[in-house]
């Protein structure tokens, strides 16, 4: 398989997970928990993917998404406008990267929603999964976008 088919696997893949419904058992905020947790792994190996898909030609030595995004990491036109993406408060790859930071932290990014009826609901928390389902189509598009720059060159 090559780099973009998997690329293009683990986005849908992810998509697939998100979309899930959790079910309305005693297992369901446990369920949802884990289908959020597991549809950010699979974004991030589908970063990863895209990073070896954009980088094939260079032959680099490391692969990690936190090396290659690093503001010193390898001077490829690909890498640095994907750095300068992850840059800007409202792009997917700023969302996804602060995520995983979250995700590899020993509390996890997942959260159960709030049972509690004397809690005020605020309007603005929108749930793990709608911001990934959000993201991941701003991902497709900027991924499709950045592979006809990556063909023109």
């Amino acid at each position: 398989m090559s780099s973009r088919s998997r690329t293009n696997q683990l986005l849908y893949q992810a998509e697939l997970l998100v979309t899930i419904p959790p079910g309305d058992d005693e297992h369901a905020a446990a369920r949802q928990m884990a289908l959020e947790e597991s549809a950010l792994a699979l974004f991030e190996l589908a970063l990863s993917s895209l990073l070896r898909e954009v980088t094939e030609h260079a032959r680099l030595d490391e692969q990690r998404w936190q090396v290659l995004l690093a503001h010193d990491g390898p001077a490829l036109a690909e890498l640095q406008r994907l750095r300068d993406l992850k840059e800007q408060p409202e792009s997917w790859l700023n969302w996804l990267t602060m995520q995983l930071e979250r995700l590899h932290s020993s509390d996890g990014v997942a959260r159960r929603a709030v049972q509690n009826s004397a809690m005020i609901a605020v309007g603005s928390q929108v749930a793990l999964r709608h911001e990934l389902l959000e993201n991941l189509l701003a991902a497709k598009r900027e991924i499709s976008a950045l592979r006809e720059t990556s063909l023109e060159w």
